[in-house]
């Protein structure tokens, strides 16, 4: 082993790679139930590692080296008989507890249990919210912190959130071993709603200073990729998901300025599109149309895809189209609001106005940010006006800095 300080930047990537599947392999032995065990030994792992690689340098095979180390703490805890006894033993359930067939940690083992545990964690049984909070925890390693953070909530609120929520996984019989078609079908829908919630987080981030959140990005598409992975997730429906990430990836770069201000689409620096990540949504997208059904997923990715293609006169009015029949698949305001923005770009400003204003979506902020720029070339007070009460009900500090700017320059123009 070699010296070297550059295990504090290996670890934090190391933990965020491997503690979930270490988790998740964990609980094939010790079951739902006993989580926690599973994710103290994961923990006590890594804090192993921080310890020994401080003095004795990287090791030459660190993951390894952090799945063997693992695999001995959680045999040595199963042999301390009194621990066992007094924590374990009276709620252990036949079927549970499978000591006698060893730790492995081989690829396989690996796939299958994380594959497993991304179904457990996304429970039905749990909020939209809280599915989110325990995937952030359980799936990708976030701190209590971390997710307050990513919700614009305090630590202590998200504990109690995760505490219920733990506690429905606990009371859940869903087992952490190899999954059946039946499995599948039944949560499938639900994992991809709460992955596309997870990007959605990241990328329409509302905590303090920060209006992308990039590395819930990246673990959504993380975790969506390894779905597609093994047969019996990989359909056009997860593929059409996966191509929405990385199209609306490809443009995080040019969402923000250099002090984290928002950059709206019309003014984004089309050089810093990742022509990679618009190839790779390609790659999925296509794939996605092999099959005949058409899910929320292929139409948003068809909107993503047409944004990542140069202006011609077509690009408006194919995106109106799908805005169209997204609205019919799954109605939200937000989309709403979304077409209507499409809906301007092909028939204008004026006709746009009254079926905005028609949604009297009086209380949400976008509703008004909308309906300022429809106005701000045919009435300038009324855009002031929207643009106020959007400032109104803005939560995000970016945002209302942006509405500021746009409202500075609105007024300038009056005086």
């Amino acid at each position: 082993m070699a010296q070297n300080p550059a295990y504090k930047e290996l670890l934090p990537h190391l933990f965020r790679q491997e503690y979930a599947k270490m988790t998740a392999v964990l609980c094939r032995h010790f079951g739902l139930k006993h989580i926690e065990i599973a994710e103290d030994i994961a923990s006590d792992t890594f804090l192993k590692a921080s310890e020994q690689w401080a003095i004795d340098g990287i090791p030459s095979n660190p993951v390894a080296w952090l799945y063997t180390v693992a695999k001995n703490k959680a045999k040595d805890y199963f042999k301390h008989e009194s621990i066992f006894e007094s924590k374990v033993k009276n709620g252990l359930t036949p079927g549970t507890y499978s000591y006698e067939t060893g730790f492995e940690f081989n690829h396989q083992i690996i796939a299958d249990s994380q594959l497993a545990m991304i179904f457990a964690v996304c429970n039905p049984a749990n909020t939209p919210e809280s599915q989110i909070c325990l995937a952030l925890q359980i799936l990708c390693g976030f701190s209590v912190e971390e997710i307050a953070n990513a919700f614009l909530s305090n630590n202590e609120t998200i504990k109690k959130r995760l505490y219920r929520a733990r506690a429905n996984l606990r009371n859940n019989n869903f087992q952490i071993h190899n999954l059946g078609g039946a499995d599948i079908e039944e949560r499938l829908e639900v994992v991809l709603k709460t992955l596309y919630l997870l990007f959605n987080e990241g990328y329409y981030s509302k905590s303090g200073n920060q209006v992308i959140r990039g590395e819930l990005c990246s673990e959504a598409i993380r975790l969506a990729v390894f779905l597609s992975g093994n047969p019996l997730t990989l359909n056009t429906k997860v593929q059409a998901l996966i191509a929405l990430m990385y199209y609306q990836s490809s443009r995080l770069s040019a969402r923000t300025g250099e002090h984290g201000e928002v950059i709206l689409f019309d003014n984004q620096d089309r050089r810093q599109w990742d022509s990679s990540l618009i190839a790779q949504g390609h790659y999925y997208l296509v794939n996605a149309c092999t099959g005949e059904q058409i899910s929320k997923y292929h139409l948003e990715a068809g909107i993503a895809y047409w944004h990542t293609t140069p202006a011609d006169q077509n690009k408006w009015p194919h995106i109106l189209q799908l805005y169209n029949q997204l609205i019919l698949v799954e109605y939200s305001p937000i989309t709403a609001l979304n077409r209507l923005f499409a809906y301007a770009k092909v028939y204008g400003a004026a006709r746009t106005i009254p079926e905005a204003e028609q949604l009297q979506l009086t209380d949400i902020h976008y509703y008004h940010e909308l309906l300022g720029y429809l106005y701000t070339e045919i009435d300038t007070f009324k855009a002031i006006e929207h643009y106020e009460n959007a400032i109104q009900l803005t939560k995000s500090p970016v945002e209302r800095e942006m509405i500021l700017k746009e409202l500075g320059r609105l007024r300038e123009e009056k005086i």
